[in-house]
């Protein structure tokens, strides 16, 4: 290498942002992903078998995806090559293809192929893959952010391996950020900074996991204090107010229209049905900031009125749905309250499932061909000719004690509806047990 070519080097790796230069090179220097990574675990066996196949890399930003394909590609001794699928297409992954296979049948070397954002490539593009992968032409290792279940080919997700990555625990993000203050040759290492423990928590709260964004903050902070005049002795005192100025107003992490969406909605109605109103109000809180539909929050809360708490507490579903009447006519920010409100109720509410459970039970009957005829007392009787096609003998409820009948409603024995000992549904057990033992104790 020229001296021009060296200098030429060394200005791109300064110019690089410090999440870059901070990439860890080998297994040993990689942080998270215990679950696959560790020892003994999936993907270092077959690294250490040198039986990688093609892998696809899932989970949030800032977690390693695009890094560890960097060390894979050493680890199993393969020639490197990247494509993005938002900017490369059909000509380019071809070419690379055709280079992987005469590289493969010359010099007998394996080619890893790492496409961020594969979920970008359409059903057409993901194709031109297959006979590649398949053949073991090249060793894919895709990168996504999405669910790959629901954005990859079938074709494509049985030919590989799927790694789902974590967020970046706190600990996680601490290490990372004390590694980066300590390199002398690619971090801050020629800097003095001295920590204040809750600085280093905050960032590593504050960033969600993500090691990209808690880097980039403690790189601000030392370089925007390196000339300031409260630096004393030499030495950066990166505080929390700091670190706090350094991230700025911070991001949510959120798709609309992707997994987090899902997710979200998800933990929102289970933390309700799990009658945890902490869990569900931050639920909310985070759609609402990331921008979700209100109409779209309405409409689901109204389901799991009457889905989860059905009538253990008979007020659940008209409140949901004035809540959804309230959404359409104040609109935001205001009827943020309503929502919180239905959903803090919701979640305090009883909960049953009794009515979810009996309308599916009945229809699965149905479905599997129980089709029970409508017993002729039953059928209607207001026409002429009822009576010679046998319509009579409907026994009148009001007309009885209770105001119940003791007649067959059926035709069949069978009990859908069980109500819970919960709320009002608990009320209704001891009335259901009476009505039914007056319903099985009718004259034939």
């Amino acid at each position: 290498m020229t001296l021009f070519a060296a200098d030429e080097k060394s200005n791109r790796r300064q110019a690089e942002p410090l999440a870059v230069r901070m990439r860890p090179r080998t297994l040993d220097e990689f942080i998270g992903q215990e679950h696959f990574l560790g020892e003994d675990k999936l993907l270092r066996r077959l690294l250490i078998a040198d039986r990688l196949g093609s892998v696809i890399f899932h989970g949030p930003p800032g977690t390693g995806k695009t890094t560890l394909a960097y060390i894979l590609a050493g680890a199993s001794k393969s020639v490197f090559r990247q494509l993005s699928a938002v900017s490369d297409g059909v000509k380019q992954l071809r070419e690379i293809l055709a280079e992987a296979e005469e590289r493969l049948s010359t010099q007998q070397h394996k080619t890893l192929l790492f496409i961020d954002e594969i979920h970008r490539f359409n059903k057409a593009q993901q194709d031109v893959l297959l006979p590649e992968v398949e053949n073991g032409i090249v060793i894919l290792v895709g990168a996504t952010t999405e669910n790959p279940y629901f954005t990859l080919n079938n074709a494509l997700i049985s030919r590989s391996r799927i790694f789902q990555f974590e967020t970046l625990s706190p600990e996680h993000i601490k290490t990372l950020l004390k590694r980066a203050a300590a390199d002398k040759e690619r971090g801050l290492g020629q800097y003095k900074i001295n920590f204040d423990e809750d600085a280093l928590d905050f960032l590593a709260e504050i960033c969600e996991g993500d090691a990209r964004r808690a880097l980039s903050a403690l790189e601000i902070g030392v370089l925007s204090s390196d000339n300031s005049p409260d630096r004393k002795r030499g030495v950066i005192e990166f505080t929390r107010e700091l670190a706090a100025e350094s991230v700025q107003k911070k991001a949510v992490a959120y798709d609309r229209d992707g997994d987090s969406h899902y997710d979200t909605i998800s933990a929102l109605i289970k933390s309700i049905r799990g009658s945890d109103p902490d869990a569900a109000i931050y639920w909310l809180a985070k759609m609402l900031v990331g921008g979700d539909d209100v109409r779209f929050l309405a409409r689901r809360l109204v389901i799991l009125a009457s889905e989860d708490v059905g009538n253990a507490d008979p007020h659940a579903l008209p409140l949901a749905v004035a809540c959804a009447t309230a959404c359409e006519m104040v609109g935001l920010p205001e009827c943020q309250l309503n929502l919180a409100q239905t959903a803090l109720y919701l979640a305090c509410a009883p909960k049953s499932n009794a009515a979810t459970t009996a309308i599916f039970e009945a229809k699965k009957d149905i479905e599997e061909g129980r089709m029970i005829p409508v017993p002729r007392h039953l059928r209607d009787a207001h026409y002429s000719g009822s009576k010679e096609l046998g319509h009579t003998g409907y026994q009148y409820a009001h007309d009885f004690d209770g105001g119940v009948a003791a007649q067959d409603y059926l035709g069949v024995e069978k009990e859908y509806y069980r109500p819970v000992p919960r709320g009002f549904e608990a009320e209704l057990i001891d009335r259901l047990k009476t009505i039914r033992e007056k319903l099985k104790n009718r004259t034939s």
